[in-house]
């Protein structure tokens, strides 16, 4: 007897034919599980190679770390939390255009500055420095994209990013905006952040915004995080998986199950299909073997060469992992076409 697919796939299929899934649709998608969760981890793999086929890797650098005055409740960075991470104030342009020639000698051309901390709705002494750095990076690599995350900010201080080079900046929901303040901070609110993604998109500057999985969130906040970043047309999504550190809230949480990874991997990309899906924080901490299998639930770009307070894989052994992907991927849509 044949093994039918579970009707929430089949319903979900409409997205090969360009279909947006409404919200209704999307929530159904929880329900699958066991083995058909493969089948939902091939469909959002198929949307993938129809809408976002290339694979691309890009590296941050740790610019400014730890004594962030915010309290979210995952992060190592925070000065609320004793994690015992390395501390620094922000690096000079000379650091952060080094760390960019190293990457850049590895053939990755897009290179983000990440730094702790609120933000910066004036153009301090220390947002200067930062724009410095960018232009910098501009003169000696002018085929460099550039990406900042550096926190909440106004009209004024999006501006002059974007008038320095900003391809890309990075602005996080972390999780279904209605829970933001009781999953993951209440010293600011979703709501700065949302103005910051629209000040930033008034100056062209496009935006990657995701978040976690594995803070205690349910499916359904799964489902609306995945929504609210459609409804805000951002350009891409990084999806981390909780690496619990001890000393934050959150230590002795369960580390995520890799099938429910795949799952919430596969309903992002079904109702984002043309999104760079960014695999980002736990791909190899966390995941570890299974990281393969999750690049394939709709997944085409990955941060490569480490994180901000967590160990990456080097980029050699990335190059490697994604030309065997590609690889497989590429032979397995041959196959199918001669059938």
């Amino acid at each position: 007897m044949q093994a039918r697919i579970h009707p929430a796939i089949v319903g979900a299929y409409k997205v090969l034919d360009g279909e947006e899934l409404s919200e209704a649709e999307a929530m159904e998608l929880p329900a699958v599980s066991g083995p058909d969760i493969l089948d939902l981890v091939s469909l959002a793999n198929k949307v993938r190679d129809k809408f976002a086929p290339k694979i691309v890797p890009c590296s941050i650098i740790n610019a400014k770390s730890g004594v962030c005055s915010q309290n979210c409740k995952f992060c190592a960075q925070s000065g609320r939390h004793q994690t015992g991470i390395d501390t620094y104030e922000l690096l000079d342009p000379e650091a952060i255009v080094e760390g960019a020639r190293k990457v850049y000698a590895e053939g990755v051309r897009i290179y983000g500055i990440v730094t702790s901390g609120w933000g910066y709705t004036e153009p301090t002494e220390e947002f200067q420095k930062i724009l410095a750095s960018m232009d910098a990076l501009r003169f000696h690599f002018p085929d460099l994209r550039i990406c900042v995350s550096i926190g909440i900010l106004s009209d004024t201080t999006a501006r002059l990013l974007a008038e320095h080079g900003a391809w890309r900046y990075n602005m996080n929901l972390q999780t279904n905006p209605e829970r933001y303040s009781e999953l993951i901070s209440d010293t600011h609110s979703v709501e700065e952040k949302i103005f910051t993604i629209k000040y930033l998109q008034k100056y062209g500057v496009s935006i990657c915004c995701g978040g976690i999985f594995g803070l205690g969130e349910s499916w359904a906040d799964r489902v609306k995080m995945a929504i609210a970043c459609r409804e805000l047309k951002v350009d891409g999504c990084p999806l981390n998986v909780l690496l619990p550190i001890k000393g934050t809230p959150l230590e002795n949480l369960p580390v995520m199950e890799p099938a429910d990874v795949a799952k919430a991997f596969s309903i992002f990309r079904l109702v984002n299909p043309e999104k760079m899906l960014k695999f980002a924080a736990g791909r190899e901490t966390v995941m570890k073997d299974f990281q393969g299998l999750l690049m394939l639930a709709g997944m085409n770009s990955m941060i490569t060469g480490g994180y901000l307070t967590t160990r990456g894989r080097s980029i050699e052994d990335d190059r490697r992992f994604l030309d065997r992907l590609t690889g497989f991927t590429r032979n397995a849509a041959e196959g199918s076409a001669a059938e």
